[in-house]
């Protein structure tokens, strides 16, 4: 079969590198891509926004499956779009990505179905919001209601920063349509991982859980980030955690959606706050996470195409997918001036050097110029390593890192490193 994935990150180069090693699999493809794509996949230029030039590439490619990487296309429709011209799919519909496209509609359903989530309230005023605020005091969280790149979401120290927040996206309209509408919530207490499930419209099969590393800096300092590192599995997703997150988030909330007339089919990804009173939903991703992806799926034993194709013929129960028995550990390199101000443009050698049987280097932005490799965005590559234990994963991942040679790139140096 021919596959195509959609968009041009990290997490779509390990989904095309996963499914390229299917033995169903004879041909992928992937759009836009980038430089690093290229070696795994054919790369189409087509934006990710482009629907109707994605839809009329997979008619002359002859595409059967497509597999949509980022949330942007996901919530603007173009799993509908695909479906509707006869072209297979694998993430959800429109209307089950309000999961993630609005963070009002999804803290409404945790609170009708009693997912446990932090105490929160919607805003349009900004007085209002304030007078909250003020009311409630600090640390407290102001969130977009909507997709905002990752950058809607402010974890407030003080009362004035929150306020500064709710200035932001109420008065400024910094996030556009994004933010015309915010939750402010309690800002909960804890660990933070990462929970994955596979979902077919009325089934869900857990996958494995991750932990990330937000900030910029070692030690979880500067600003927050699309993510500068993973690993899998972590500690603290236990047994008894996951059973508990499948029974009171995520089986509920596909009880629920197909409930609602939007039947969830897709990767449904929790962001857990692990607090003293058991797990707590952060957030829903309706697609898989960036960088946990590129551990998830150097850890998958199994052929990821035919979880894939079940979950949207919604025959998840006939899957039975397997991990190795390993951990996986994912260090981003970034170019300097992220995440403010990315310098763009600089070389990148050495990537061959540091590649191995054990490390795979997942590229999130680059692009070629002849025989140069070149830096095209903030978070640049993503070198991920397979090793028998966290510790052995991690010495092989910044192993690797030592061998590239990009002087204006960098990265955290204490990814794993509490747990491993």
């Amino acid at each position: 079969m021919r596959v195509l994935v959609v968009g041009s990150g990290g997490r779509e180069h390990a989904l095309a590198w996963a499914i390229a090693a299917s033995p169903l699999v004879d041909k992928v493809y992937c759009a836009p891509g980038n430089a690093g794509i290229a070696e795994d996949a054919e790369c189409a230029p087509v934006a990710a926004s482009d629907t109707r030039g994605l839809i009329a590439f997979c008619r002359k490619a002859a595409i059967d499956f497509v597999v949509v990487g980022p949330e942007a296309p996901l919530v603007g429709g173009l799993v509908d779009a695909l479906e509707a011209a006869g072209i297979a799919a694998f993430g959800p519909s429109k209307a089950a990505a309000a999961l993630e496209g609005s963070k009002g509609f999804l803290k409404d359903l945790c609170a009708r179905e009693g997912i446990p989530t932090a105490v929160y309230r919607r805003f349009r005023d900004a007085a209002a919001a304030k007078a909250y605020i003020a009311e409630q005091g600090a640390p407290i969280v102001v969130k977009a209601d909507g997709l905002a790149a990752g950058k809607g979401v402010t974890v407030a120290a003080t009362v004035a920063e929150a306020q500064a927040a709710v200035d932001a996206a109420l008065g400024d309209g910094r996030f556009g349509a994004a933010g015309t509408e915010i939750i402010v919530e309690e800002c909960l207490q804890g660990e933070e991982a990462s929970f994955f499930a596979l979902v077919d419209g009325a089934n869900a099969l857990p996958l494995t859980a991750a932990q990330d590393h937000k900030r910029v800096g070692d030690g979880d300092t500067g600003p927050n980030t699309g993510g500068m590192g993973a690993f899998s599995p972590t500690p603290l997703v236990t047994p008894g955690v996951e059973g508990e997150v499948m029974e009171r988030m995520i089986l509920p909330t596909v009880r629920a959606m197909a409930r609602d007339g939007r039947p969830f089919k897709g990767v449904l990804y929790a962001g857990l706050m692990l607090t003293e009173a058991g797990p707590k939903l952060l957030e829903y991703n309706v697609r898989f996470g960036d960088p946990e992806c590129q551990v998830l799926m150097m850890r998958l034993m199994s052929d990821i195409v035919p979880a894939l194709i079940a979950t949207r013929d919604g025959i998840l129960k006939e899957v039975d997918l397997r991990w190795y028995d390993k951990a996986a550990l994912c260090v981003v390199m970034a170019s300097s001036g992220y995440p403010d101000e990315p310098l763009r443009g600089t070389e990148i050698r050495g990537l061959q050097k540091a590649s191995g049987t054990e490390v795979k280097i997942f590229h999130a932005a680059t692009k070629r110029d002849g025989d140069r490799l070149l830096a095209d965005g903030g978070r640049v590559l993503g070198v991920t390593a397979l090793g028998r234990d966290l510790a052995a994963a991690r010495g092989l991942a910044y192993g690797a890192v030592g061998k590239i040679d990009w002087p204006e790139g960098f990265c955290r140096r204490d990814i794993g490193l509490r747990r491993g």
